[in-house]
């Protein structure tokens, strides 16, 4: 059942090394989306929060960058230790803040972000940051002090995404995680803090994208900023940061296409797509939200997704029983309500679930897992991202239809190709418009870059590839 717990309330922002009480006097309710209660309370941040954040993080640097990367190393295996002791914590927590299955927190919510710090140190140990070319002598620096903000859905392995490779690369860092799911963020302040990371290397402060994100993004000695969440979000930061030049890099939204071609077995094909679209009750920028099938196999294709669809039994995130929790918020379940009535008012064909509350549950965010079929590129839901566990089943006359379809959308995050024959998948794949596309269910990497084209963003993730968007290149011309 679900944990019941007194409130959490971290009263004090992590700043400098120490725990500081915020120069405002509000806080921030944290919601549990399984029972609508208040779990814990975050502080507001203010402006001059940052003001002590960022100025901790400059001083901070002229030491941090100047550190080898063994140095640098040793600290970010000393958080992976940490974090690896709080895994139940960290599962808990997020499960709670947001609703994911607990058994699925413990692997991906818990896991992933214990994987990124834990992998740094190889990656350092195999990045060269000097490089003769001819009579110059090309090093790679930190960038400065980043800027990490971040979202809530997958909200500590989005963070570790961020501070780890900021801080492999030598540069200092100032937090600002989700309000809707920011106590996780403040494990991982202890953690840093039990690791012994010197002071202002790291810091933490919790706050209104309105107001504190834009407080760091306007920062004059902030050097970049990273962020993940939606693409109306980033549009707005990277109108703030032009003012200063700063670097950006984004990992907004997507709408990602899962073509099956007419090779391809079918029923795995279509079982594995819906479960790709489900997962964290689809809140998932890179979920595979359309199934593009050929024609000639729509009825079969349905018939498999309903079947599929109705086995992610909707429930307490605490109960072993349960493969959907709740959406994160009220806010969020009106979203996806409207966008299943809205498919329903232009004309798709809804195969399974709706916009009706599923059955027994009378408290919670929870929406009934969706199906719809016979969906063309000019719906609404084919085009906008709904961030629920909503599916677009859309046909397609020949390959070079599958693939007009697929690329039929301002988003470019991820994707899938399934077929009977590896070699043609993968052609395909290359001429779809994303920054990855599974093949035959290929499992997520997480040493692999993530990151997308056109509105999903720029700049990429994980492994050695987001270490170097943490670096700047300069010629020493011997």
């Amino acid at each position: 059942m679900t944990q019941v717990a007194d409130v959490a309330t971290r009263d004090k922002l992590f700043i400098g090394g120490k725990w500081i009480e915020s120069s405002g006097s509000k806080m921030i309710d944290v919601v549990n989306p399984a029972t609508e209660e208040v779990m814990g309370r975050v502080p507001e941040g203010t402006p001059e929060d940052v003001d002590k954040a960022v100025a901790a993080a400059k001083a901070a640097f002229e030491t941090w960058s100047q550190t080898t990367k063994e140095e640098r190393a040793k600290y970010l295996q000393a958080i992976a230790a940490q974090l690896a002791t709080r895994q139940e914590d960290i599962a808990t927590t997020i499960s709670s803040e947001v609703g994911m299955p607990l058994k699925l927190s413990r692997m991906i919510q818990a896991g992933l972000p214990l994987m990124t710090f834990g992998s740094m140190p190889a990656i350092l140990a195999s990045t060269e940051f000097e490089e003769q070319v001819g009579s110059s002598l090309v090093v790679k620096e930190p960038v400065g002090v980043v800027g990490c903000i971040t979202p809530w859905n997958y909200p500590l392995h989005q963070i570790a995404a961020k501070v780890a490779p900021a801080l492999a690369a030598g540069c200092t860092v100032i937090l600002k995680p989700s309000g809707v799911a920011p106590l996780n963020a403040f494990i991982l302040a202890e953690a840093i803090e039990a690791a012994g990371l010197p002071a202002g290397v790291f810091n933490l402060v919790t706050g209104a994208g309105s107001v504190v994100g834009e407080a760091i993004v306007s920062h004059d000695d902030v050097d970049m900023i990273s962020f993940t969440g939606s693409t109306r979000a980033g549009k707005r930061i990277g109108e703030l940061a032009s003012q200063d030049i700063k670097r950006v890099a984004l990992e907004l939204g997507g709408k990602s296409p899962n073509v099956i071609l007419d090779d391809a077995d079918l029923e795995r094909a279509v079982t594995d797509g819906v479960a790709k679209c489900f997962l964290n009750s689809g809140q998932t920028c890179s979920a595979l939200t359309r199934m593009i099938v050929p024609r000639s196999r729509l009825a079969d294709a349905e018939k498999i997704a309903a079947k599929a669809a109705e086995t992610f039994t909707v429930g307490d995130p605490f109960s072993d029983d349960s493969r959907l929790g709740p959406l994160v918020s009220e806010a969020q379940l009106e979203i996806v309500r409207g966008y299943i009535k809205k498919g329903v008012d232009e004309g798709a064909k809804l195969v399974t679930g709706g916009a009706e509350p599923p059955q027994g549950t009378s408290k919670g965010y929870y929406v009934q897992p969706t199906v719809f079929s016979d969906v063309t590129s000019d719906m609404t839901i084919a085009q906008e991202e709904i961030f629920g566990p909503v599916l677009a089943i859309i046909p397609y006359d020949d390959e070079e239809d599958a693939i007009r379809i697929a690329n039929d959308t301002v988003y470019g995050l991820a994707g899938g190709v399934w077929s009977g024959d590896p070699e043609r998948a993968k052609r395909v794949a290359r001429r779809i418009r994303t920054g990855q596309v599974e093949i035959n269910g290929g499992a997520f990497n997480v040493m692999a870059p993530f990151g997308g084209y056109k509105h999903s963003g720029h700049g990429r993730e994980l492994g050695k590839f987001g270490l170097e968007e943490f670096l700047e290149t300069k010629s020493l011309q011997l």
